[in-house]
């Protein structure tokens, strides 16, 4: 398994899993459709302005994109970002490949762009991501209770958080 960049070739695998309603409601979003016009403008920004709090890859596995991941509203003064998974590809649930991608994204964002803190926001029935994160060396921070609205019922949204020297340890 790796991580690279998004190219243009991947958009039309990514429009799969953004409009699988599975998928969606795994990651607690709600499901909001969306169309390859829309993800090709997207990139298409993206390429000519890239954005500096934000950092995008996909998963692949297997020689295929099965997923994204990446760091989302790095602060570079506090040396914090959120980090954000979505294994798009059914097939590759339950398997490790999250858990994966995540510690390589964390070594990423520790050894490569120095951060010290990197968390995240996963709903409270996600049972599978919470024990995946913790794995990886994240603990929970707090929670907001019945803050997601997640396919017809509230749930707590759990933040989780690692610092390097936990990760490192």
């Amino acid at each position: 398994m790796t991580l690279r960049a998004v190219t243009r070739d991947d958009l039309p695998r990514l429009l799969g899993f953004a409009n699988d309603l599975e998928v969606e409601l795994a990651g607690g979003d709600p499901p909001v459709p969306r169309t390859l016009e829309g993800l090709q403008k997207d990139f298409e920004r993206e390429a000519s302005d890239p954005p500096r709090d934000r950092t995008n890859f996909v998963i692949e596995a297997d020689g295929g994109c099965i997923g994204t991941c990446g760091l989302f509203n790095i602060d570079a003064n506090a040396r914090h970002a959120e980090l954000g998974i979505g294994i798009g590809d059914k097939e590759y649930w339950g398997r490790g490949y999250g858990r994966e991608a995540v510690g390589l994204l964390l070594g990423y964002a520790f050894r490569l762009r120095n951060l010290r803190r990197v968390w995240l926001e996963v709903h409270a029935a996600n049972g599978r991501a919470i024990r995946s994160y913790r794995s990886c060396g994240f603990v929970e921070e707090g929670r907001m209770r019945e803050h997601v609205w997640l396919g017809g019922r509230y749930v707590d949204n759990v933040i989780m958080g690692v610092l390097r020297e936990e990760w490192e340890g």
